[in-house]
This record gives structure tokens, sequence and C-alpha cells, in this order.
């Protein structure tokens, strides 16, 4: 039987997969591509008449589920791998919209923190009610009219308006909770386990694996050290099939390199009593990037500039990083026992340096104070308070708004901003794999087979000739694109059965080769749930007094005398001695492409042997044949 894959998502970072394999239907990660919000102008909390006044389309009718879920019917999916929050994001969409009915599983800290990211995109939305809403465009004959981006657009008849909070906790509530290297039974057919990734609290890589075949499942890794536990690589080895998605963005950019940047854009920026405008999400990097800021402000002289994290889920993010303890690396779990909060950011709360809001309406109003540092969302600058920092503070070169988030590109986001006169710096932190690292780790796993989506196999467009920007291994990888099958480079080739033990009792081994032994077994072959069992065939009835006593043959029809298996090989040139003890002359020889041909001239009659078979070819003569067939078993094994 094949392994199947099929390929829903055309984002090599926001990954949607569904594996098949051994009757079981997978589907790896529901990622939700948001680039195309960038066609859309953004939501302002606060009316705005320069925003109001630009051509163009309101986000409100679409976000973006571009997602080809034609391509596989999502009622056959059994079950749901997460690997991190970010690529859960679609999750109401398939649980609430199709006809999946399976189970979704996933860690702890990654559902907590997935439903505050959707929680905030909700909030988002409905926080800024339009009085009217458009989808005739969507149409294809009205879309070609349109002007671009939006007349470019793929299957904008697949857009869907954001799903509502009671969708999202309706999803949620499908979700089983699983932890680290924990095993679990998919309908006794195939075990999937999680194993820690490295990149953000609660994310994981998958094992999918049956007795005999190993598929590992590599999305959103990091080797790093940052805030959450190390990345488990020891598990990947002996991999039949490695699937890798999920490899940083921005593979030229050193991560540290970028914080070190951002610290100091920041610190220049409000030494020369501007504002900073950090554009972010509510849980990720965001951590480290407070870490960092409570390590340099003080050597930088900047204690006394407030910062500000603004967001409908600040309290519930901040807090949730404090108490998975078990989900963070050695470092910050050592700190727990001292006890000590593992984030700095504790201190910074406690110290009024870092204070949190839901929104800029009410107590922020009151407490905001500039030059200051505000970190909000959302990164694509369409929605969220981000739209109204971004009106306030663009007008003037003191500011800056620094760009951490990989997932837009900042030059399409500031586009209905401009003209700007706000200073804009690109510093985006991505501490997933680098094709570097990606090399190192296959060489120490060293799966057979590596399976990645089309953009890991060849260099950026924009920097063809940077040949170190691609997976290189060996055999090459299998690549794959959006709305692909692929049949994946392994077939099924064993089963596990298992044996009674009074069927066991009765076998009888014999040894055929040194170190390998045969026996016959006549059973009942009886599969439940995936798994095989051998039982003693059901034994013939017992005759009742007074009765004729029935034939074995008459109770159990279908029961046959089993004839024994042969084993063994017949070395010519003693058979042919054999033959002419026994009185048969005239014998030659001759060699074939599978074997030999003993050809007894006299008795007219032909032995043809081979390596799986032996015949004998006469004229009409039984009796001669069961000499010959005798003669013949004295070279081979019975059993």
């Amino acid at each position: 039987m094949e392994l199947l894959k099929y390929c829903l998502s055309g984002h090599p970072t926001l990954p949607c997969n569904v594996l098949k394999f051994k009757s079981t239907t997978i589907m790896l990660d529901c990622g939700l591509d948001m680039t195309s919000t960038l066609n859309f102008l953004p939501l302002p909390l606060v009316q705005s008449p320069r925003l109001s006044s630009l051509p163009g389309w309101s986000l409100k009718d679409g976000n973006a589920f571009l997602d080809k879920t034609e391509l596989i019917d999502l009622s056959t999916v059994d079950v749901i791998l997460i690997s991190n929050y970010h690529c859960m994001m679609a999750l109401p969409y398939i649980t609430e919209h199709t006809g999946f009915t399976g189970t979704v599983y996933a860690t702890e800290p990654t559902v907590q923190i997935g439903r505050l990211l959707m929680e905030e995109l909700v909030n988002f939305i409905e926080r800024v009610p339009k009085a009217q809403s458009a989808s005739l465009w969507k149409n294809k004959d009205i879309q070609r009219l349109l002007p671009s981006p939006l007349k470019d657009a793929v299957e904008v008849s697949t857009w869907r308006r954001c799903y509502t909070m009671q969708e999202v906790n309706s999803a949620l509530s499908k979700i089983q909770l699983v932890g680290y290297s924990q095993k679990i039974e998919l309908f006794g057919a195939v075990q999937v386990t999680p194993l820690s990734s490295g990149y953000a609290l609660g994310s994981s890589n998958w094992i999918i694996q049956s007795h005999y075949e190993k598929v590992s499942y590599v999305s959103g890794s990091s080797l790093l050290t940052t805030h959450p536990q190390p990345m488990d690589q020891a598990s990947l080895k002996n991999s039949d099939v490695l699937v890798l998605t999920g490899l940083t963005q921005i593979p030229t950019a050193n991560p540290d390199g970028m914080v070190g940047e951002f610290c100091s854009n920041l610190a220049l920026t409000v030494r020369n009593g501007g504002n900073v405008l950090v554009p972010c999400y509510p849980s990720g990097v965001i951590y480290d990037l407070l870490e960092c800021l409570y390590q340099y402000i003080d050597s930088a002289g900047l204690s006394s500039v407030p910062l500000y994290f603004i967001s409908p889920v600040a309290n519930s993010s901040l807090e949730f990083s404090q108490i998975f303890a078990e989900w963070l690396c050695h470092n910050k779990q050592s700190k727990v026992y001292l006890p000590e909060p593992p984030f700095p950011h504790a201190e910074l709360i406690q110290t009024n340096k870092l204070k949190h809001y839901p929104s800029i309406h009410g107590d922020f109003s009151n407490d905001f104070r500039q030059p200051c540092v505000v970190f909000t969302g959302h990164p694509s600058l369409r929605f969220g308070d981000v739209v109204h920092f971004m009106e306030l503070w663009g007008k003037s070169s003191l500011n800056t708004v620094i760009f951490t988030e990989p997932d837009f590109s900042y030059l399409e986001a500031l586009a209905p901003y401009q003209p700007l006169a706000m200073k804009c710096i690109y510093c985006p932190i991505d501490t997933r794999l680098n094709f570097i690292q990606v090399s190192k780790l296959l060489k120490e796993v060293q799966p057979l087979h590596v399976v990645c989506p089309e953009q890991y196999t060849q260099p950026p467009p924009a920097q063809s000739h940077r040949m170190d920007l691609m997976i290189d291994c060996q055999p090459p990888a299998m690549s794959y694109r959006r709305a692909e099958v692929l049949a994946l480079p392994f077939k099924r080739r064993y089963e596990k059965i298992e044996i009674m033990p009074e069927l066991a009792d009765s076998l009888v081994p014999m040894e055929i080769k040194p170190g390998i032994s045969l026996a016959t077994v006549s059973a009942v072959l009886h599969t439940k749930d995936n798994k095989h069992l051998l039982q003693p065939p059901p034994r013939p009835a017992q005759p009742t007094s007074g009765k004729k006593r029935k034939r074995v043959s008459d109770d159990v029809p279908d029961c046959k005398v089993l004839k024994p298996l042969l084993s063994g090989s017949i070395p010519v040139e003693q058979f042919v001695q054999t033959l002419e003890k026994h009185g048969f002359s005239d014998i030659k020889v001759e060699d074939t492409a599978k074997g030999h041909i003993v050809l007894l001239q006299e008795a007219e009659t032909l032995i043809q042997i081979e390596e799986d078979s032996t015949h004998i070819i006469c004229d009409n003569d039984e009796m001669l044949r069961v000499r010959l067939r005798d003669l013949v078993l004295k070279f081979l094994q019975k059993f």
C-alpha cells in the first residue's frame, strides 16, 4: 500500500498537508495564510478621513482562507496534528464548516496561546463594524475589472469572513491535549508522538509510525537557545520519510544580529525624543524582545522610558508565559524552583516599566506618555491598535516603526500609509531552522527520503545565485507544491501479526540455514481494529453418543492435509552421481539462464532444476516420475 501526501497550502511556513497511511488520514497543521489582507485598506479604530478617502477595498469583506480543500474531502480526515500555535489559525474553518468529525491533537501551550491569537484576531475585526459589506466582487467577471492586486488574486471565491469566538471555542473543544513523547494510538494502525521542536512554547514535531515504517514531520523547529524546550533531534533518527517544512523565512538574517539592531535603533529613536512602534503578535518573539530590553535599557540609560504592550489578550499572554514552566528551557525551568519568575518581564511590570492594556481606550489614554515604546498588533498593519499609532505617529520623522515579524512584506504593509515621514526599520527575527542548520540536521538523523516544499529545492528568485539557500541532501529531496498529491517513496512490505500461545506451542521449527528456522502453521487469522492475531483452527465437533462418528472432513469441510514444504538446493554434480548409482546412463547436463537441465537421453526424460522449482518431464511414465521425484527429495529438507 502506498503512502500518499496531499498539499493544501502554498505557504511553506503556514503548512497544511494530509497524509494517508495505513488506512488512516492525518492532517498535518492547518495554517491560515493571511498575506491577502495586504490587498485591503486598514481598519482604523478611530475614523480616519485620510484612510477613508483612499481608493480601495475594506478588509471587512474577507480573510485569507485560501487552502485548496477541494483536493480532498475533509470529512475523511481522521485526526489533525498541530505543530505550533501559528499553524492552527484555520482550525475553526475546518471543524465548523466542513464534514470533519475527527480529533485534533496539540500540546497545552499551543492550544492556550493559539486561543489568544484567534481571540485577538476576532476582536480586532469585530470591534470595527462596517456599515456595508461587498461580496459580488468575487464574481470572476467583476474581479477582472478591478485594479491590481485584486484582479490578479487567485481563487477569491474561497476567501472567508473571519470566524467568531463561538466558532473558536467550538473548534478548541475538539482538541485533545498531549505531552512531549506521549504515544497516541490511532485506530490500532499507527502511533503518533509529539516531540519538542524548540521554536515556541509547546511547539512540536511529530513522529508517525507503524511497526515497520516511520514518518517524521518537522515543522517550525529551532536549534537556537531561546525560551522553549530545546529541539529533540535524536527521536527523528531512522525515519523512512522526513517531511520538512516551516523553515526560516529570512535565511540571510541572523536572529542575534537582528535583536542587536532592534535595540540600537530603538535607543537612538527614544534618545532623540521619538516614539517606537513595534507591530507584533501577542506571543512568541515579544517575550525574547522584552527580555533583551530588560537587560539593555538600564545600560543604555533608558530606564525611564515606558514600554506599552497593547492587545486584547496582553494580560493573558504575559501570565501564560510564566505558568508553562515545564515547557521552557532548562535555565528558565530552574528559576521556577528558586522561586523566581522565568521571564524578566514580570519584574518590568512590578517596577511599572512595562504596562499592558487591552486597547488604546480606557486606562491607556490616562497613563500614556511620550516618548515611549509600543508593542501592538497586527503585524500586517491592516487591523488592530497598530493602525491608530501609524496614523498618530506617521507624520513625524522623530518616530520609528520597527518590523520584527517576518510574515508580511513591510513595504506592502506600509503602502496605504504613504507618504510617511516616520522612519521604518526592518529587523525580521525568525529563529526557525536555516539551510545550514537543516543540512547538519539531515546528516545527523539520516532519513531515507526527504520531502519538502518546492521553494526549498531552489534558491530564492531574488537571489538565484545563492545555491547555499536551498536544501542539499542525498538522495535529492522530493518536492511538492500546492494542490499536488505525492506518492511518498516507500511501500509497506510487512505487517505485524501476533500468535496465540497455544498455537505457538504446537509449532515445530526446523533450521534451514544457520540462524534461520521455519515452521508450517495452520491457523485462523483474526483482524480487528488493525490488530492481527493468529488463532488455532476450530476443532472438529466431538461425536455424540449413539450416533455414527463423522470423519474430520465432514465437520470441517475446508480442512486439508498440508503437504510438507521443501527447502534447500540440489547440487547438480552430486545429483548426476546419484542418478548413475540408480542405473541411469547417458546423462547430459545443460546450463540455462535460470539453472540447469538434466537430460536422461535413454529414458527420454528431462529434469529442469531452477533456484525455486524443479520440474520432471517424462512421457506418460508415472513410475519413472515418482522414482526420480524421490531421488530429488533426498537433497531437500522437509518441514
